[in-house]
């Protein structure tokens, strides 16, 4: 297994020295200056993957991600030329030798959490997705009367006694949070615009999701194949419906369905095991084995559930998901490749969403990427996949 970083670019307060001294090799990252379906130059491309290969070896391994425009995901309009311009930025990425495209088709919003520096024991901050904050911000800040058939009594109950209790500040930092998630972008929502951007999704069911998806696929995949890359789509975080929205890929049949759509190996899956493994009922070393033969890229990290339907990020070997399991499952799906003769059977993989630790309290680094808590989680990663790499020792008689 290869182990790469995620780079938020010149913008991130993580240099890319500091990535060297972590031990990865390989970096993730994205043309984030690019508004969302606009074309990637080639020379962009060129310079940035240069700028990365210049500090200690590192090799720009995966993009995430190519944004997939907010009209395709609604299905809206003539999508002709935003079709084309992905596919002219596939191109001139294969060109540059960028090949793993992950990507994601969330719509409006990427990863949601409701606080970003919740405790943890012993010191430092992890992210956190409670349902009581969410009640708060969808019920009683967004106005949206409708969530209060998604959620228990006791979550109502209690969501209205903590909102009457918020100051201002309490109630832009829940904001902010839930903000903080936007994929890759720099810019914010207010409530007002969140609102109206939430207007443009009326109607939108699963269906008509996924059948956007799905012509998604049939634009991309065939020139995915044609360039030899490989696409990953991103679970959605947390695997259910936000802010009435519908999220289409939050559980093993969702996978199914997608793989299926279009059957071509460069239609793959980005293994999350934190986003697949806070869904009550997926089993993720078992949905990893099921699609070992299509996962082209793998964020590890775990979550802690709570019964209500809560979860915080917790250590990368501690939560709900048997990670020594799911790496084994990863080292036997490389082996297997290698096996049918594949050259490119390594499986590129980043530790994901660190706890904020030591000197990452105060850096100010993306919300969920520090620089030790994901150094950490790497190192602990590392020695699982050293330890389960090792050919078994035979030790003879004793005499």
């Amino acid at each position: 297994m290869r182990e790469s970083w995620r780079w938020f670019g010149p913008l991130d307060k993580i240099s890319l020295p500091e990535i060297v001294q972590t031990g990865a090799s390989g970096i993730v990252t994205a043309l984030h200056e690019i508004p969302y379906g606009e074309v990637w130059p080639r020379e962009v491309i060129a310079a940035r993957s240069a700028q990365i290969a210049a500090v200690g070896g590192l090799q720009w391994a995966v993009v995430e991600s190519l944004p997939v425009d907010e009209r395709i995901k609604r299905g809206e309009g003539d999508l002709s030329q935003l079709f084309a311009n992905y596919r002219q930025s596939m191109a001139n990425l294969a060109a540059c030798g960028i090949r793993t495209i992950c990507y994601n088709f969330m719509p409006l919003l990427d990863w949601t959490r409701t606080r970003l520096d919740a405790p943890v024991a012993g010191g430092g901050t992890a992210l956190r997705f409670d349902q009581t904050e969410m009640a708060i911000f969808e019920i009683f800040m967004l106005g949206r009367e409708a969530a209060a058939n998604t959620y228990s009594s006791d979550i109502l109950a209690a969501a209205s006694a903590q909102f009457e209790a918020m100051t201002k500040d309490d109630k832009d930092t829940l904001l902010a949070s839930i903000m903080a998630g936007l994929p890759g972008a720099y810019d914010r929502y207010s409530l007002a615009e969140l609102r109206r951007a939430l207007d443009l999704y009326q109607g939108m069911d699963h269906a008509a999701l996924r059948a956007n998806h799905h012509r998604f696929l049939t634009e991309i995949i065939p020139t995915a194949a044609e360039l030899g890359m490989r696409m990953c789509v991103h679970p959605d975080d947390p695997p259910r419906d936000i802010l009435g929205l519908p999220r289409i890929v939050s559980t093993k049949a969702d996978i199914a369905w997608l793989l299926d759509a279009v059957d071509e190996s460069a239609n793959g899956v980005t293994l999350c095991s934190g986003s697949l493994g806070a869904h009550p009922d997926n089993d993720v070393p078992q949905i990893a084995r099921q699609f070992a033969h299509r996962i082209n890229f793998a964020h590890l990290r775990n979550v802690s559930k709570e019964p209500d339907g809560s979860f915080q990020e917790a250590a990368h070997l501690a939560g709900d998901t048997d990670m020594v399991a799911l790496i084994r499952i990863l080292l036997d799906e490389e082996q297997r490749r290698k096996q049918a003769g594949s050259l490119d059977c390594d499986i590129v993989f980043r530790p994901d969403h660190g706890h904020e630790l030591l000197s990452d309290i105060g850096r100010g680094t993306h919300p969920g990427y520090p620089l030790v808590g994901r150094m950490r989680g790497l190192a602990e990663l590392r020695g699982v996949i050293h330890a389960l790499s090792q050919k078994p020792l035979f030790h003879g008689q004793q005499g």
